[in-house]
C-alpha cells in the first residue's frame, strides 16, 4: 500500500482535562515511559508528515515546556481560549496559513493509535478523492462519543455530539474518533464558517463535514477494527486501561521477535526497552525507560530496573537497579540494589543484601553478599567478604575507594575512604582501614581479645546466661577432677 504523505499533523492537546483530577495536564500524564502526547507525535512522525503541529492551551508552560525538550521538530500553536477542536483548528490555520495537502488532525489523549492506522485513512482518502475521511470505529457503548450518522446510501451525512443528538441518533454505535483527514484547502475555506449554534457554544470541527457535504464534496470514513486503538484517555480508570493493553501489545511484540515472557500478565516494559532474542523475563518484573537486555539474559522474579543494560548472559533476580550496567554472565540477587553509575564487569557478582552506587566492579570479583559499596572501584578477581562497608561520605564530601585486582577484603571491614588495596593485598576480618594497604600485604586494624574471667556471673547473676554458665563450669571442673 502506498500511503501519500500527509503536509501537515494537527494533534489537538489544548484542554485541561479536568477529568484526571490532577495538578499534572493530563497529556503529560505518563504511559509506558511517554507521556501521553509523545504517544502520538512518535505514531505521526512514522508518516513522514511535511509539517508536524501540536495545540496547546492549558498549563501552557508546562506543556510547551516538555514539547520544547522533546519534540523540538513539533510546532507548538497556543489556542488562548479553548472555544471548541474547531476553533484550535482555525488557530493553526490563523498562524500558519493555508496548508496545501493532506492534513491529519488527532489528539493528544490517544496513545493507542498506531501509525498503521493512520496510514489506512490517508490512503482510503486519497484513494476515494474525499475532502475529509473520518476514522470510525464501533463500541459497545458509545456514550459520550460523537454519533456517525449516514444516509441510506450508507454515506456519512454529519456527526452529531452526544449533548445534541436525538434519542434515535444516541442508538447508533459507529463513533467518531475525531480523527480527520482534510483536504487542507478545503478545510481553511469551511472551518470559519463553523456555527456555535449548540448546547456548549463552541466551533465543533465535526460542523466541517456537513459544510464540505453541503458545498458538494465528498465525505467519507475509515472503520479502524480495534476500537480500543481511538478510545482517550479522560481519567485514571481510562489510564490504567490504556497501559494495560499497550503493555500487552509491547510484550507481544517482544516475544514473537524471540524473547520468552514467562508471565505477560505481571509483566511491565516501556516502549523504549530493548529485549534481545533468547532473553527470558520472569514473572514481577518491570523494565523501564532505556533498559537493554542483552541475549540470553535472566531477568526475574521480581525485578525492577531503570534504564539499566543487561549483558548477555547474566542473571539479575529480586533486584532493583537504576542506571546501572550489569556485565555478561554477570550475577545479580537476590534482593540487591544497584543505583546509579554501577557496573559490573563481566562474570561478576553482586550478591544478597549488596547495595552499589556510583561504582565499578572487575571481572570476576565478587561481592556476594550484605555488603555496601559506595564511590569504589574494585578491580578484577577480587572478594569482598561479608558485612564490608566501603565508608565513603565524611559528612560533607564523598571519596573513592580503591581495591586492586585479586585482592581480598576480610568480613566485617570497615574501609574508610579515600583508601586503596593494592593488588593480592588482603584485609583481616573485623579491620577497620583507614589507610592504604600495600600490594600482597594484610591490613590489620582491631583490638587484640581480652576475655574477662567470670564476668556474667558476677555482673549478670540471676540470668539464664549466669545459669548456662554456672552449669558448664561445673561441668569443666568435674572433667579435670576426673582426669
Amino acid at each position: 500500500m502506498s500511503v501519500p504523505r500527509p503536509a501537515a499533523v494537527i494533534v489537538l492537546a489544548a484542554g485541561e482535562g479536568t477529568r484526571m483530577k490532577s495538578q499534572t495536564p493530563k497529556v503529560l500524564h505518563e504511559l509506558c515511559g511517554r507521556a501521553l502526547v509523545d504517544h502520538m507525535l512518535a505514531a505521526a512522525r512514522d508518516l513522514g508528515p511535511e509539517r508536524l503541529v501540536v495545540v496547546i492551551g492549558h498549563a501552557l508552560e508546562r506543556v510547551g515546556g516538555h514539547l520544547a525538550r522533546t519534540s523540538p521538530d513539533a510546532r507548538a500553536v497556543v489556542q488562548r481560549e479553548q472555544r471548541g477542536t474547531g476553533h484550535a483548528v482555525r488557530t493553526v490555520l490563523e498562524e500558519v496559513g493555508t496548508i496545501s495537502g493532506t492534513v491529519l488532525v488527532t489528539y493528544g489523549d490517544v496513545p493507542l493509535l498506531r501509525a498503521e492506522t493512520m496510514a489506512e485513512l490517508l490512503e482510503r482518502h486519497d484513494s476515494d478523492g474525499n475532502a475529509v475521511t473520518v476514522l470510525t470505529a464501533e463500541v459497545p457503548d458509545p456514550t459520550g462519543y460523537g454519533r456517525i450518522v449516514r444516509d441510506a446510501d450508507g454515506a456519512v451525512m454529519e456527526i452529531v455530539e452526544e449533548k445534541d443528538a436525538s434519542a434515535e441518533q444516541r442508538a447508533i454505535r459507529e463513533m467518531n474518533s475525531g480523527i480527520y483527514a482534510f483536504d487542507g484547502e478545503l478545510l481553511a475555506d469551511a472551518v470559519k464558517r463553523v456555527s456555535t449554534d449548540n448546547a456548549q457554544g463552541e466551533e465543533y470541527l465535526t460542523d466541517v463535514l456537513a459544510i464540505l457535504r453541503g458545498d458538494g464534496h465528498r465525505v467519507g470514513a475509515c472503520a479502524v477494527a480495534d476500537h480500543t486503538e481511538v478510545e482517550g484517555v479522560n481519567d485514571r480508570v481510562q489510564l490504567a486501561f490504556a497501559r494495560k493493553v499497550l503493555n500487552r501489545r509491547l510484550l507481544e511484540r517482544h516475544m514473537r521477535a524471540g524473547v520468552t515472557v514467562v508471565d505477560p500478565d505481571t509483566t511491565w516494559v516501556d516502549v523504549d526497552v530493548v529485549i534481545e532474542p533468547d532473553a527470558v523475563i520472569h514473572p514481577g518484573t518491570q523494565l523501564h525507560g532505556r533498559t537493554v537486555v542483552e541475549a540470553g539474559a535472566e531477568v526475574g522474579p521480581a525485578t525492577t530496573l531503570t534504564a539499566t543494560r543487561v549483558g548477555a548472559g547474566a542473571v539479575v533476580r529480586n533486584a532493583v537497579a537504576d542506571q546501572a550496567e550489569i556485565g555478561p554472565d554477570a550475577s545479580v540477587g537476590p534482593y540487591c540494589y544497584l543505583r546509579p553509575g554501577t557496573v559490573l564487569g563481566r562474570r561478576s557478582k553482586a550478591g544478597t543484601f549488596v547495595e552499589m552506587k556510583n561504582s565499578k566492579v572487575g571481572e570476576g570479583s565478587k561481592v556476594p553478599h550484605l555488603t555496601y559499596a559506595g564511590d569504589a572501584d574494585i578491580g578484577d578477581g577480587a572478594n569482598i567478604g561479608a558485612a564490608v562497608v566501603f565508608v565513603n561520605y565524611d559528612g560533607v564530601e564523598k571519596h573513592r575507594t580503591t581495591v586492586g585486582d585479586g585482592a581480598f577484603v576480610g568480613c566485617d571491614t570497615m574501609l574508610v575512604a579515600p583508601v586503596t588495596i593494592g593488588d593480592g593485598a588482603y584485609t583481616a576480618a573485623g579491620s577497620v582501614i583507614d589507610g592504604d594497604v600495600p600490594p600482597g600485604a594484610i591490613g590489620v586494624a582491631r583490638a587484640r581479645q581480652r576475655n574477662i574471667e567470670k564476668w556474667v556471673l558476677r555482673r549478670r547473676a540471676g540470668t539464664k546466661s549466669a545459669a548456662a554458665a554456672e552449669r558448664a563450669l561445673a561441668e569443666q571442673q568435674q572433667r579435670e577432677n576426673g582426669s
